[in-house]
C-alpha cells in the first residue's frame, strides 16, 4: 500500500477548534480512501500509480468537501467517497499536465514521466480518472453528469490553452476562462459535492459551485504570481516551466496587453523578446527571465487581480448564515491573499 504523509489543516486554518476536531479525522479518512484507490495489487502499475499520492499535496479539494459538508449533515460515506473523487480527478490532471508541460518536478520528486517516460505517466492517468469514475459511479447518475461535465471542462480548458484565443479575442479575457475551465471547475465541483452528499439545501450548493470556481481562478492567478516569486523548493515546481513551455501567464499577458497598447517599457520589451527563443532551453537563460519578470510592475498588477478574485469569491458566500464554517470559507479564499504577501 502507498505510503502517505500526515495530513492537517494547516494550508486552511479552520479558526473553530471544534470544527477542526471534526474534520481532521475526516481528512485522515480521506487521506487513507485516497492510498487504497491509487493501488491494485499491480507490482509493476502500482508505484507509478501511487507516486503522486506519496509525494503529498495540500488536499484542498477532499478539505473543501469535507467542509462544505457541514453545511448539511456532516460527513458521511458518499461525502468520503466525493472527496476521493475529485482528488482522484485532479491527480489524473497533473500526470497529464507534466507530460505536456515537461516538467521536471512535481510536489519536491521527479515528474511521474521523468522516471516512468510519457506514455506510462499518460496511461497512469488515465487509470486513475478510471478509478475515479468507478468510485463516482457509486454515488449516483447526477455525480457522474457533474463529474463528466467538469472533466470535459478541465480538457476544453487544456485544449483552449494549447490553441491560444481566437482572432480578436482579449488573451486576457480568455486565460481567465481556461483557469475557470481548467483549476476552477474541478473546486467548484468539490465544493459541490460537499453540500449535495451532506444533505444541504439546493440553493447552499449552488452558492458553493460559484464561490469553488471563482476561488480556483484566484488560486491559479495567485500560482502565476508565486511561481515567479519562490523557488523549487518552496513550490515543489520548477519556476518558469510555463514561459520555457510558451506558455502565457497573467504577468505575460500583461507586458503583452501593454506592448499592443504602446505603453510597454524597456524591461518588459527585453523580457517578451527572450520569450520563446532556443536559448530560454538553457536553465541559466530560464533563471535570468524568471528573475527580470518577477521584478517588473506587472507582476504586482497580476497579484491585485488574484486578490480581486478571492474576494469576489468571499462575496459569493453572502448568502449563507454567519456560522463558523461559513467563515472558514471565506479563510480559505483570504489564505490565497495571504500567500501573497
Amino acid at each position: 500500500m502507498s505510503t502517505v504523509p500526515p495530513v492537517s489543516t494547516t494550508m486552511l486554518p479552520l479558526g473553530d477548534p471544534e470544527l477542526e476536531a471534526r474534520l481532521l479525522p475526516e481528512l485522515a479518512d480521506v487521506e487513507a480512501r485516497l492510498a487504497r484507490a491509487v493501488v491494485g495489487g499491480d507490482r509493476l502499475v502500482d508505484p507509478p500509480a501511487s507516486h503522486l499520492a506519496a509525494a503529498g499535496g495540500k488536499r484542498l479539494r477532499p478539505l473543501l468537501t469535507l467542509l462544505a459538508s457541514e453545511l448539511g449533515e456532516g460527513a458521511n460515506d458518499a461525502v468520503r467517497d466525493a472527496a476521493v473523487t475529485v482528488e482522484l480527478t485532479h491527480l489524473a490532471t497533473l500526470y497529464h499536465d507534466d507530460v505536456m508541460d515537461s516538467a521536471p518536478m512535481r510536489r519536491g520528486a521527479p515528474a511521474a514521466h521523468e522516471v516512468w517516460g510519457n506514455s506510462v505517466a499518460i496511461l497512469t492517468g488515465d487509470l486513475l480518472l478510471a478509478r475515479a469514475s468507478l468510485l463516482v459511479a457509486s454515488l449516483g447518475t447526477e455525480a457522474v453528469r457533474v463529474h463528466a461535465q467538469t472533466y470535459e471542462r478541465l480538457c476544453l480548458g487544456q485544449l483552449h490553452e494549447t490553441f491560444g484565443p481566437a482572432e480578436g479575442q482579449d488573451p486576457v479575457e480568455h486565460y481567465i476562462q481556461v483557469l475557470a475551465d481548467k483549476t476552477g471547475s474541478l473546486i467548484a465541483t468539490a465544493a459541490r459535492y460537499g453540500a449535495v452528499f451532506s444533505g444541504a439545501d439546493p440553493e447552499v450548493a449552488e452558492v458553493l459551485t460559484r464561490y469553488g470556481e471563482k476561488v480556483g481562478v484566484a488560486f491559479q492567478l495567485a500560482d502565476d504570481v508565486i511561481d515567479l516569486s519562490a523557488d523549487a523548493a518552496t513550490t515543489g515546481k520548477t519556476p518558469g516551466t510555463d514561459l520555457r513551455e510558451g506558455v502565457d501567464t497573467m504577468p505575460v499577458l500583461l507586458l503583452r496587453e501593454r506592448l499592443a497598447a504602446g505603453t510597454l517599457d524597456e524591461r518588459g520589451a527585453a523580457v517578451l523578446e527572450r520569450l520563446g527563443a532556443e536559448q530560454l532551453a538553457s536553465d541559466d537563460a530560464l533563471r535570468a527571465v524568471v528573475a527580470d519578470l518577477r521584478h517588473h510592475e506587472v507582476v504586482a498588477q497580476a497579484r491585485e487581480l488574484a486578490e480581486q478574485w478571492a474576494h469576489d469569491a468571499v462575496a459569493e458566500l453572502e448568502p449563507l448564515p454567519a456560522s463558523p464554517v461559513k467563515d472558514a470559507l471565506g479563510a480559505f479564499a483570504g489564505l490565497l491573499v495571504d500567500r501573497l504577501a
